[in-house]
């Protein structure tokens, strides 16, 4: 089978508009990254300096402790916050990500069966072995990847939910403390 130029100028275009909506995806998980970064760097000037002027009025060593002590609750609960906003921001993008190469595959997928499709019905007689191995040979690769797909948003969430569990305890954890 010969592609036309038209084919091969629409592959063109399909595959460049892909491109372009990945990169724009990749743009927006960054720009949401320095925007959370700039936040944090803002929020954590703040509090350095509203801690900078209340050790300046420590008058004693108690004091002073005291101090300490009250800035390190608030500090871990910040890290964690931060923590959990990059994974966040990290499972959004490998979302995307996974959705758009899904709807890829599909593309492809629904492609492949038409050329099987336009070679079966081209196919010289006595060829119909042949025909059912490929179209086995592709239902098979297609439950292959549906699998392993299963497989990694389960192992996906068993980590998420082990994150979630982990910051609760280390958050209860700071609280305590």
């Amino acid at each position: 089978m010969n592609l036309t130029p038209e084919q091969l100028a629409a592959a063109q275009k399909a595959n460049l508009e892909t491109l372009s909506s990945l990169t724009n995806q990749a743009l927006q998980s960054i720009e949401k990254l320095v925007e959370l970064n700039m936040h944090i760097a803002k929020q954590s000037l703040s509090d350095s300096m509203t801690s900078a002027k209340k050790a300046l009025e420590v008058k004693d060593i108690q004091q002073l402790l005291a101090h300490q002590a009250e800035a390190v609750q608030p500090m871990a609960e910040k890290i964690m916050a931060y923590s959990r906003h990059l994974y966040d921001l990290a499972h959004e993008t490998q979302n995307n990500f996974t959705k758009s190469a899904e709807k890829e595959f599909q593309l492809g997928q629904q492609k492949i069966n038409a050329l099987v499709e336009e070679w079966t019905q081209n196919a010289p007689a006595g060829s119909d072995a042949a025909i059912d191995a490929m179209k086995q040979a592709i239902a098979s690769a297609n439950n292959v990847y549906e699998n392993s797909q299963k497989a990694v948003k389960h192992a996906v969430n068993v980590a998420q939910t082990n994150l979630n569990s982990a910051t609760d305890k280390a958050m209860k954890t700071a609280k305590k403390k």
